[in-house]
């Protein structure tokens, strides 16, 4: 509670031993454990950002992924799309197949993610050099994780389902 008045008091004798007139620049620092804090925090704030950024462009790049799996899936399935199609199957019943395709690829991917992340949790914390750290995954962060993968299979997953939904029932049949 008196921290800075203690601050005050500290820089009033230094400045005095020191020999430093009104005027002069302090030739000396006081820093306290909340200064440190509060540093600790900035660069913590910046670590995230920052991890947060990387984990955004490789969702975009693994996104990208997905979509030329899913369109090199519906050029080889023309045919099967044409046949679907001159049955009687609806647009939506195929945009559906295309789409529950993506989001159950994306969501295997978010479950096996988390499933490593366990596993490189478990690993730190059986390496001795490591033992001081404690790895903490917390459940909110699973959940995102799996929410932003299923999500990601549904928007880049979109484009190819659609695609698969404007082919020509004659045109499809006829692809080789």
């Amino acid at each position: 509670e008196k921290l800075d008045a203690a601050e005050l008091q500290i820089e009033q004798v230094l400045r005095l031993r020191h020999g430093l007139g009104a005027d002069d620049e302090n030739d000396f620092s006081i820093s306290n454990q909340a200064d440190m804090l509060e540093m600790a925090s900035d660069v913590s704030g910046t670590l995230s950002t920052l991890l947060g950024g990387i984990g955004a462009v490789s969702l975009v790049v693994g996104g990208i992924g997905i979509m030329n799996i899913m369109l090199v899936s519906v050029t080889e399935r023309t045919r099967e799309i044409g046949l679907r199609k001159a049955l009687g199957a609806h647009n939506s019943d195929i945009l559906l197949q295309f789409l529950v395709e993506a989001l159950v690829l994306c969501t295997l991917g978010g479950i096996i993610g988390i499933g490593i992340s366990y596993g490189v949790m478990q690993l730190t914390g059986m390496i001795s050099a490591l033992s001081s750290y404690q790895v903490v995954i917390e459940p909110w962060a699973v959940g995102l994780a799996l929410i932003v993968s299923t999500a990601s299979g549904f928007v880049f997953g979109l484009y190819p389902a659609m695609r698969a939904t404007q082919l020509d029932p004659i045109e499809a049949l006829r692809f080789e």
